[in-house]
């Protein structure tokens, strides 16, 4: 083998690496728009925590927020309304589930569970209808005084678990604490 040998084959093996660096190179800028599409836009990342003041709630009042795109009910209950969540059977319920965010997954759909504060007084839940995704209508709307689907007839009770109707869970509760006594935050 001469020197001259030893020299092309070094030239080659530099052309198949540099060449195969390349490409991978290429391939890399390439892959990175399709795979960059999928992070959430700015917009929808500016809005995964937001902050609402409830302080204006008066018992028996709701409000409706828009968080990451959808309809969130906070509710602040009356008394009648705790009691009518707490004394439901959980027997009674077509899910048992609590679909609460901040609790462990499995957890029973007690009141205790499903409301925000230890005293029931505050209920967050998303208020999207877990049949088709319709905005059900609230302040006391359907046969059990919590929130009505009109469009396929899901009744919720007062602590958003599903009654009646087609939909097949309860109203889900988003990640939420409180911030202060006046404060909460979603997400």
């Amino acid at each position: 083998m001469s020197h001259a040998d030893d020299a092309s084959g070094t030239r080659r093996d530099f052309l198949y690496y540099a060449t195969a660096g390349t490409g991978a190179v290429a391939a890399g800028a390439a892959v990175w728009p399709l795979i960059n599409q999928m992070n959430p836009s700015a917009d929808v990342q500016a809005l995964s925590s937001i902050r609402v003041d409830i302080s204006a709630l008066e018992p028996g009042s709701q409000i409706t927020v828009k968080w990451l795109g959808k309809p969130v009910f906070i509710r602040r209950r009356t008394e009648e309304e705790i009691k009518a969540a707490r004394e439901t059977p959980l027997a009674d319920l077509p899910d048992a589930n609590a679909r609460n965010a901040n609790i462990a997954e499995g957890a029973d759909a007690s009141d205790q569970n499903r409301s925000l504060d230890e005293a029931g007084e505050w209920l967050v839940q998303m208020g999207v209808c877990t049949h088709l995704g319709c905005v059900p209508l609230g302040d006391g709307a359907g046969d059990f005084g919590g929130w009505f689907c009109p469009c396929h007839g899901s009744h919720y009770d007062t602590a958003g678990r599903i009654r009646r109707g087609p939909a097949p869970e309860n109203l889900p509760i988003p990640p939420v604490a409180f911030i202060d006594d006046t404060t909460i935050e979603l997400g």
